[in-house]
């Protein structure tokens, strides 16, 4: 096939009988999403797992660092080790061709190619097709705000943001990238040098992520122009793969009219080819407020005469990140969890109708905020893992797992390369970490099947729970190893979800339900993690109604009034 140089080469009317995926009966909030590093998950070779109650991954400090050789047709011979873990989208790192030094895809050279280290586009076709085929969906992991190091500032010396300065592009890297090559113009490029303060605006927006070089973020010409090639850029993967959403890296470095105006285009060209659920969340470090400026409509915006209606669908949820795991571990008191769901369900309102679902994790690829880089599972107990895991599925959000959580990977160290560990072996062609049998993906599995059946898990109002050691004085939970509840409800439904975030102590407590007891509900029975039912209980008057749990240290428990 012809290589596609120019975004003139490209074609956007639907491919000729090609019929699009459309996914209509599943919302985006049911979904339970696996993102992985497509050079990490797995290669080319038939393997076994070996390493049952392993928790380090695969690969050395120095060999995480380079190319480690997982690829597409990898990821499509094990569907089933994610589709049995009860995932239902597939979220890939960005599989566009990067610089050649680059392993992660957010250095891109060429956005019309995937990169050969991967495989090629029929492969990620094949990939698609083959989720489709397991209903699961496919988001590709995209990066608007800037390209790979494809050019150098004069003497190939590093430049800093300095005041908003403009410098000199000296020259390319190569002579025939990036691609498409309309981006071969230097005056498509912020060249403002590299962001040394990422709180600092407008550096954050306008200055370069490390040695990956800015496209303009500004209202002129140049920058609509490059925006409009980007766009066209992934509308064509759309067309070409049927790809069912996108992750938008680095939201905030670019600006709430630049992502709206991608958003609207993308949602327009989708529906176009009868794909109504394209799905849009991205990754934004900030407040709960920053949140309300890039998500749901955006009447008010305008550009070129045209009004922008929509931003992203969501984004993820850092505030839920940076408290969950240190509440799971009995290291931070529930107070700060019960505060940041209150705060979720304050600022939705105006979102639209799915605003308040934001893309839950308890581990991913960077690991923000942390100075030594380590996943959940370092100092974790398998309880743990099942419990933060557990936690993502049953509450408010879009449950999202990073590889290798659901084997018990700590990826501990000092470099990002630390926590993004191979589930392959690299120094032999036999073994990898696809252990199904693992105690950790078996009750992730089974958790994730319940969540699937049930609606009231996936559409119900979430409740703290209030707590009480002797049936007549409750409240919400307050010291940092305790037992946590939340219930689900839908209608006269509910399950009710528990916790002993002690490592020591078994906790026997009283816990408030809604169920109204009558003749033939007076009970509440087990749906994980024990067997039998809890008797609901109430207080002299019949205001409050209740249960008694008895939780061993680190145990969680799911129970339903049905």
């Amino acid at each position: 096939m012809k290589p596609i140089w120019s975004i003139d080469d490209i074609d956007l009317a639907p491919k000729p009988g090609k019929k699009y995926w459309k996914n209509c009966h599943r919302e985006w909030r049911e979904e339970f999403i696996y993102f992985l590093l497509v050079d990490r998950f797995h290669d080319d070779n038939i393997r076994k797992p070996i390493n049952a109650g392993k928790s380090k991954g695969f690969g050395g400090e120095e060999q995480l660092k380079k190319v480690c050789g997982g690829t597409i047709r990898g990821i499509t011979s094990n569907l089933d080790y994610i589709c049995g873990l009860g995932c239902t989208a597939l979220w890939l790192s960005p599989v566009f061709e990067n610089n050649p030094e680059s392993y992660h895809g957010y250095a891109i050279q060429n956005y019309l190619q995937i990169d050969k280290r991967f495989g090629t586009k029929e492969d990620l076709g094949e990939l698609v097709d083959a989720a489709h085929k397991l209903d699961m969906r496919v988001f590709l992991d995209v990066v608007l705000h800037h390209s790979g190091n494809n050019w150098f500032y004069p003497d190939d010396a590093p430049y800093y943001y300095y005041n908003g300065a403009t410098f000199p592009l000296s020259g390319w890297r190569s002579d025939d990238h990036p691609i498409p090559i309309e981006l071969r113009d230097p005056e498509l490029y912020g060249r403002k040098g590299q962001i040394r303060n990422y709180d600092a605006y407008p550096e954050t927006r306008e200055g370069d992520f490390m040695e990956l070089k800015a496209f303009r973020m500004d209202d002129s010409t140049e920058a609509h122009y490059v925006q409009n090639l980007l766009i066209a850029c992934h509308c064509y993967w759309i067309r070409e793969i049927d790809i069912d959403g996108f992750r938008l890296d680095a939201v905030k470095h670019m600006g709430e009219e630049v992502i709206s105006r991608f958003c609207s285009h993308i949602r327009e060209y989708s529906y176009s080819l009868g794909k109504k659920n394209f799905f849009l969340f991205g990754e934004l470090v900030g407040s709960e407020a920053t949140y309300n400026r890039y998500i749901g409509p955006k009447t008010t915006v305008s550009v070129d005469g045209q009004n922008i209606y929509y931003g992203l669908n969501s984004v993820l949820d850092f505030p839920l990140y940076h408290i969950l795991a240190d509440v799971i571990k009995g290291k931070a008191s529930p107070e700060r969890l019960i505060e940041r769901y209150q705060s979720l369900h304050d600022n939705a309102l105006g979102r639209g109708e799915f605003g308040e679902f934001l893309v839950t994790f308890i581990d991913n690829h960077d690991q923000v905020g942390q100075s030594f880089k380590h996943r959940f599972g370092k100092d974790a107990t398998e309880e743990q893992i099942i419990a933060g895991i557990g936690f993502l599925l049953c509450a408010l959000g879009t449950p999202c797992i990073y590889y290798g959580t659901e084997q018990g990977f700590d990826g501990s160290g000092e470099q990002d390369s630390c926590i993004r560990e191979t589930m392959f072996n690299p120094d032999d062609k036999t073994t990898n970490s696809l252990d199904t049998s693992r105690r950790i993906y078996k009750s992730i599995s089974e958790i994730a099947s319940i969540r699937k059946q049930s609606s009231v898990l996936k559409f119900g109002h979430m409740h703290m729970r209030k707590i009480s050691t002797d049936g007549k004085y409750f409240h919400l939970p307050e010291c940092e190893k305790c037992l946590i509840a939340f219930s689900r409800v839908l209608f006269a439904q509910e399950i009710l979800v528990a916790f002993n975030s002690s490592t020591m102590e078994e906790k026997e407590e009283y816990v408030t339900v809604k169920q109204q007891p009558t003749e033939k509900k007076r009970f509440y029975k087990f749906l994980f993690g024990d067997t039998g039912k809890a008797e609901v209980l109430e207080n002299p008057d019949g205001s409050r109604h209740f249960i008694k749990l008895k939780l061993r240290p680190m145990q969680f428990v799911m129970l339903t009034n049905q």
